[in-house]
């Protein structure tokens, strides 16, 4: 049967006008949406999927950004139109009526003055001839469609103080509100728990049928792609350079970049030493006028996955080697309270016990993974080890020291030996310094080296040590893309000299083939160093490839505890079964079954 066109872009190029020039950010793309099927765009960021989407909408700012050419025709109630040919007036009956989207970051695209439900009835009173009421019934309608439990509650709440599944769903609610036929989802998982990405997959996979529309699914991650996509683009700096159904983009890939996407994925039911990179398949050069080419290097996954696979008697003699030593870091019924109600005379009436009991043990050299939901206590433990959040009771011995009774001169001294690696790298940097200031603070702070001349020698080295360059000292974090903020921040936790490391969700944000390169460099970090580092994220897949054991945490408790692949392969508990199984595995055999439920 030949599907009806939906939407078709054609030749599109936009462009931005920048300090260095022309930026070509979408460059000659064409592709189709049919109806009733889901499209997926993938690539790093920066690779044009984005601005695309945003384009089609005619939500690109001018300046800077400007349409240098192409067609996007809307074939919408039995006539063609040319999105880019129709007035600011005229598009605002096609936007969120036919085309709508689901933002990335659900916090900045919601109003902070306004609550969830008066955002969503905006929506309706700007695009629909209903009263207030009605407009009312229909947003608490949606969100029962979306799954909250209690619309009313979440219709009278304000963006804060929702986590952010919720607030993604809101943003959903809103896309869906006037039952458009193209619904473009722009990244709506990344940074989620995978079990609250699973909710939302499940949902938009379930809300596509019953509203009968097409979708276009944003993302850096194959893994969520295999799950919802029917068909994928697949971009590259601004160009398509493979487009095919899921099955064809999985089983045989054509491109080099293609096959590294899928190869930097973290595995599952195996481990190694290093994960693949873009580089490892393909390079980026450039000509005298400036045009790209990309060189392939004749290198399959499976025999670069093959050379790189660690056996599993490798696996178990290391983990005999660390437990054998003694413990670098113990942890002894540590608990931490926050205050969660009081009276009026301020007295606490109840507490959130967000670490409540855990005891745990660390090896020199060891990577301990911690990993759990949103709000399972896992940061607020690393945070407690640190001294950043004050525990309430219990022991955390460092080197045999109490770090809990230390009084601040103690702490200072030893703050050398212990660093963190916070989650978001552009808020933990000060954006009014340079890069190569930030680094070097910390030194000056504990009197590091003679002179600033030296601690900008060892700056500089450290910059190289994070595959980054001398010349970037001089410049600001807005500067430099998310991938290179993060290895920012791990050569300024390197720059005291620590035999011990938490990082904290330090790669949920990044493009799986940026998140392979920062995680190689943390393995190949411990390898020189020695560093002994506790890994907190919610990914267990990426804990799994990072660990050598693992502590699941569920309210507070430690879940369940073991080695990496003991709890992977046979996990004790429900929670840890239902995380397990909540992450998106990209498998064959699962998107056959997925192709052939649709066939019939």
């Amino acid at each position: 049967m030949q599907a009806e066109a939906l939407l078709e872009i054609k030749n599109l190029k936009t462009y931005f006008r920048t300090n260095e020039g022309i930026a070509k950010a979408v460059d000659d793309v064409s592709f189709t949406v049919y109806k009733g099927e889901t499209v997926g765009i993938v690539g790093e960021s920066g690779s044009g999927k984005s601005v695309t989407c945003l384009t089609a909408m005619r939500l690109i700012a001018e300046p800077p950004g400007f349409v240098a050419g192409g067609e996007i025709i809307y074939h919408g109630d039995g006539k063609a139109v040319d999105l880019l040919k129709l007035s600011t007036k005229e598009m605002l009956d096609y936007r969120g009526n036919d085309i709508s989207m689901i933002f990335q970051e659900p916090m900045t695209s919601l109003n902070p003055v306004f609550t969830c439900g008066e955002q969503v009835m905006e929506t309706i009173l700007l695009h629909q001839k209903v009263s207030s009421e009605e407009a009312k019934k229909r947003t608490l309608s949606l969100f029962q469609q979306v799954k909250f439990n209690d619309p009313e509650r979440i219709f009278n709440a304000y963006p804060h103080k929702l986590s952010g599944g919720q607030k993604q769903r809101v943003m959903i609610a809103m896309a869906l509100s006037c039952s458009p036929k193209i619904l473009i989802a722009d990244e709506p998982t990344t940074a989620l728990d995978v079990t609250i990405q699973k909710t939302i997959l499940d949902m938009m996979y379930e809300l596509r049928s019953s509203i009968d529309a097409s979708v276009i699914f944003i993302t850096h991650d194959l893994g969520v792609i295999a799950e919802v996509a029917d068909r994928v683009v697949v971009m590259y700096k601004g160009k398509i350079v493979e487009q095919g159904t899921v099955y064809e983009i999985f089983t045989n890939p054509q491109h080099p970049y293609t096959k590294s996407l899928l190869a930097c994925r973290p595995p599952l039911d195996f481990r190694m030493k290093k994960l693949p990179v873009v580089s490892d398949f393909m390079e980026s050069i450039q000509d005298e006028a400036g045009n790209n080419f990309i060189s392939e290097k004749k290198v399959s996954i499976e025999d670069l996955v093959s050379n790189l696979k660690i056996s599993d008697s490798i696996t178990q003699k290391r983990y005999e080697a660390l437990t054998s030593q003694h413990p670098i870091l113990e942890v002894l019924d540590l608990k931490t309270y926050f205050p969660a109600a009081k009276n009026f005379l301020g007295k606490v009436k109840s507490y959130v016990k967000a670490v409540d009991g855990v005891s745990l043990q660390v090896y020199p050299g060891e990577t301990l993974g911690l990993v759990g939901e949103s709000g399972c206590g896992k940061t607020t433990l690393g945070r407690s080890i640190l001294r950043l959040a004050e525990a309430t009771s219990g022991k955390v011995l460092f080197e045999g020291k109490d770090i809990l009774k230390m009084n601040p001169r103690e702490l200072k001294s030893i703050r050398k030996d212990m660093q963190i690696i916070f989650q978001d790298p552009y808020s933990s940097l000060n954006p009014r310094m340079t890069i190569g200031n930030a680094i070097m603070e910390p030194m000056q702070v504990h009197k590091l080296y003679e002179n600033d001349e030296e601690r900008r020698a060892k700056v500089i080295e450290l910059l190289e040590t994070v595959s980054l360059e001398a010349k970037h000292f001089q410049r600001y974090p807005h500067e430099f893309s998310g991938g290179q903020r993060q290895r920012i921040c791990i050569a300024r936790a390197l720059a005291l000299h620590p035999r011990f490391i938490i990082c904290d969700e330090s790669v949920s944000a990044l493009d799986v083939s940026v998140q392979a390169q920062v995680l190689n460099l943390l393995i190949d970090l411990r390898k020189k160093y020695n560093f002994t580092y506790i890994f907190i994220s919610h990914d267990l897949s990426v804990v799994k490839f990072m660990s050598d054991r693992m502590i699941v945490m569920n309210k507070g408790l430690i879940e369940e505890m073991g080695t990496a692949d003991e709890i992977y392969n046979n996990p004790q508990k429900e929670y840890t079964q239902k995380l397990i199984s909540a992450i998106p595995k990209g498998r064959i055999e699962d998107i056959m079954a997925r192709m052939n439920g649709k066939l019939h």
